[in-house]
């Protein structure tokens, strides 16, 4: 992705592989940015163990989700935005345009309908909608918190396209007023909006950007 960017645009870009379940490596990440580039404006918290990721006792039915699994997903969806947020705060205050942008899911807002999953091998995992409410809370808590320096809002997206059983591709569209599932491209024009001046007045807000799943 970040060469991608670079040819596409030209723009300098850096590839850091870390392992967001180990704090130590998490910690490093603001250092080894600003040794590049000399500063922080932006931090999109985008990464999330999801629906579809191959784990055991994940998608399974709930008597048979693990906890061990449970605590692998809060560590990874919740605990590293923490522990990020908190190692890149300085950075963004200094920067004077600080912006916050977490991404989470309609459900950390709302349950799930389980009748979307029946005769597929989907689930719809626990620890998904806890770590996702969390990282909502921790989204209202951060804007309170760390204003005026910084701004702090989340994007919450519908369900994303992933070639999914087509029974449940169906009772997905018929529950979305738009008649279709999200694809990445969708949440681009949020993004650029919470992360510029133009949303300089917005902190604390959670943007459902499900095709109107959540307003009936």
């Amino acid at each position: 992705m970040a060469q991608t960017v670079h040819d596409k645009f030209g723009r300098e870009t850096q590839a850091l592989g870390i392992d967001l379940s180990d704090e130590k490596l998490t910690r490093s990440v603001p250092d080894r940015v600003i040794e590049r580039f000399g500063r922080i404006d932006i931090l999109v918290n985008c990464a999330a163990f999801v629906g579809t990721s191959n784990l055991e006792g994940w998608t399974t039915p709930f008597l048979e989700q693990q906890s061990q699994t449970w605590r692998d997903a809060l560590e990874v969806n919740l605990t590293s935005v923490f522990v990020l947020t908190q190692v890149c705060v300085q950075a963004l205050k200094k920067s004077g345009h600080g912006t916050i942008i977490n991404v989470g899911s309609t459900y950390g807002a709302v349950g799930p309908d389980m009748r979307l999953y029946e005769g597929t091998p989907m689930g719809n995992p626990a620890a998904y909608a806890a770590s996702k409410g969390g990282l909502l809370q921790l989204t209202r808590w951060l804007a309170t918190v760390l204003a005026p320096d910084i701004r702090v809002n989340i994007l919450s997206p519908g369900g994303v396209w992933r070639n999914q059983p087509e029974e449940f591709h169906q009772r997905y569209l018929d529950r979305t007023p738009l008649k279709r599932m999200a694809h990445e491209e969708d949440l681009k024009g949020a993004v650029v909006y919470l992360a510029s001046d133009m949303s300089s007045y917005v902190t604390g807000q959670n943007i459902m950007m499900d095709g109107g799943w959540t307003v009936w």
